[in-house]
């Protein structure tokens, strides 16, 4: 920062017009010949009169172009001097604007919400920024509200313009044998995506027109692409810029593969179908032995009806306890008196304090 500011008062010093003042006066020069090969001849001591005239003239001259020459000087200086105030103070302007850019904006912890803060998000315009009136809501409640609309709008679309694509629906025809393969697309409703040029194709192998060996045979080149449970090969290709370009080489790859499935020359049959890149779930069912059936039932209903008379016997012998007397009666009895601890010394018989021997002293 130190170093921009003054390289930028540097540059004003240099572009100012005014001329920098002089330290010293000026000297004046003896004017030599220009072109002369002879040395300078001074004056005489016995010159005329008339030459002293001239002498004391020139002198004259020689002062009023050194008074003249003072003022220029003065009134320069004075000028240099004023220049040189204008320029300190226009760089001092602009330090001054490069602090107020660079400086924080502080946060304003007790506004609510938030009028005295820079909108740095452009939720409200710049212009025409009044003081609020309490005539209207503020900019953050405008921006909801627009939020509000656009919902509003996406709403009528669905309830009124949505139900005329009814018109435009087909029948469903399912797919015939020729069209065993099944593309999926992906769409971000008109946005620009990277995962939108995407296709994924599924197939069965035994849609394509082969018979055992040569399907067994298309499993094992197929790999992890195959799925043993549900018989389908799932392939994907992201590696083009459109979606046509995916799908043209889904199908060249879909091609050859049943081209070398319907080669005799190597069948494969000494490799086996490896299927450990799937893994099977286990899901647990409910036990046949477990179900319900009407003898179950049955003698379900037996063991408890004979429950049922063991207890009512029981309860005529007296036999038969009751867990909700039994709680009644433990809580039914008084409440001990709680005893009060004793302390040690007051157990113990009195006794005299032992007494301590006195030491005897050396003279």
């Amino acid at each position: 920062m130190a170093s921009a500011v003054q390289t930028l008062r540097l540059c004003l010093r240099a572009c100012r017009t005014a001329p920098v003042a002089r330290r010293f006066p000026p000297r004046t020069l003896v004017a030599a010949r220009p072109i002369s090969t002879t040395p300078i001849r001074w004056r005489a001591s016995n010159t005329d009169d008339n030459d002293l005239e001239d002498d004391d003239t020139g002198e004259e001259d020689d002062e009023k172009m050194y008074e003249l020459e003072s003022k220029i000087t003065q009134q320069e200086t004075k000028e240099a001097e004023e220049a040189l105030m204008n320029s300190e103070k226009l760089v001092a302007e602009m330090e001054e604007m490069i602090r107020e850019t660079e400086r924080l904006p502080k946060k304003a912890r007790d506004t609510f919400w938030g009028e005295e803060e820079d909108d740095t998000d452009l939720i409200a315009e710049g212009t025409d920024d009044d003081d609020f009136s309490e005539d209207d809501i503020m900019s953050m409640a405008h921006g909801k509200l627009e939020e509000h609309r656009e919902y509003r709008e996406y709403a009528r679309i669905a309830a009124w313009q949505m139900p005329l694509l009814s018109k435009l629906a087909r029948p469903f025809v399912p797919p015939t044998a020729e069209e065993c393969l099944r593309f999926r697309y992906t769409s971000y409703m008109g946005e620009d995506h990277p995962a939108q040029n995407k296709v994924v194709v599924e197939f069965s192998p035994r849609d394509v027109g082969l018979n055992e060996a040569q399907q067994l045979k298309l499993r094992k080149l197929l790999g992890p692409r195959w799925n043993p449970e549900t018989d389908v090969a799932k392939m994907s290709c992201e590696q083009f810029g459109h979606q046509a370009q995916n799908k043209r080489y889904l199908g060249d790859v879909i091609e050859t593969l049943i081209a070398q499935a319907r080669d005799p020359t190597d069948m494969f049959e000494d490799v086996p179908l490896d299927t450990r890149h799937h893994k099977f779930k286990v899901k647990p069912r409910f036990p046949k032995e477990w179900r319900l059936t009407e003898e179950r039932r049955l003698a379900i209903e037996d063991a408890r009806q004979k429950s049922l008379l063991l207890d009512q016997e029981k309860v005529e012998a007296g036999a038969l306890v009751d867990g909700k007397e039994k709680v009644e009666r433990f809580f039914a009895q008084p409440v001990p008196a709680m005893k009060i601890p004793e302390l040690v010394a007051a157990r113990l018989p009195n006794r005299q304090p032992r007494q301590i021997p006195r030491t005897r002293q050396m003279p």
